[in-house]
């Protein structure tokens, strides 16, 4: 049971994956739900932590390696972290402030980086920083929005899966013993 469930989330995060290799908007992209759903969902850690990351990395063998990406993967790793939080919370106001907060977390990073690794133009200083910070606004809505489609894509498509196919369900835990 738990080997189909586990068949069907990766499948469901290759696709994902996949979704980066059509156009679309700058930045409305699955990075941040692809993290989420493999926190939330994967029982094993690593699986949680490797199979995102897997995808991610097939996906841009595809697209190509770009500038920064350490700042990228690095944020995906958190976001991860932010998914392991949300299997015990997986309720749609708990997957909507976790989606919310994997993209600002996603902006935070990867603007930093750019600004960091001194690429730019932008001033070595702390009005540098929020010059980069500023200038990256605009893509922030698009990562806010992609997160957010993706997130009721992966996360409203499994539960609807579920709904279908009990097998898909995930084991209950064993309840604690009370003393």
């Amino acid at each position: 049971m738990r080997k189909l469930r586990n068949e069907v989330l990766i499948t469901m995060i290759l696709a994902a994956a996949l979704t980066r290799l059509i156009p679309h908007p700058p930045n409305f992209a699955p990075i941040g739900a692809l993290a989420l759903f493999g926190g939330a969902q994967f029982a094993d850690k690593r699986a949680a932590f490797l199979l995102p990351l897997l995808a991610m990395l097939c996906s841009d063998l595809v697209i190509g390696f770009y500038v920064h990406m350490e700042w990228v993967y690095g944020s995906f790793t958190l976001i991860t972290c932010i998914g392991l939080w949300l299997r015990s919370h997986r309720t749609t106001r708990g997957i909507a402030g976790a989606s919310l907060t994997a993209s600002t977390l996603f902006f935070l990073i990867t603007n930093f980086g750019v600004w960091a690794n001194g690429t730019t133009t932008y001033a070595r200083d702390l009005s540098g920083l929020m010059a980069c910070y500023v200038a990256a606004i605009p893509f922030f809505g698009n990562t806010f929005m992609g997160d957010g489609f993706y997130c009721l894509v992966l996360f409203g498509g499994l539960a609807l899966l579920e709904k279908r196919f009990m097998i898909l369900r995930e084991p209950a835990l064993p309840s604690a013993v009370m003393r």
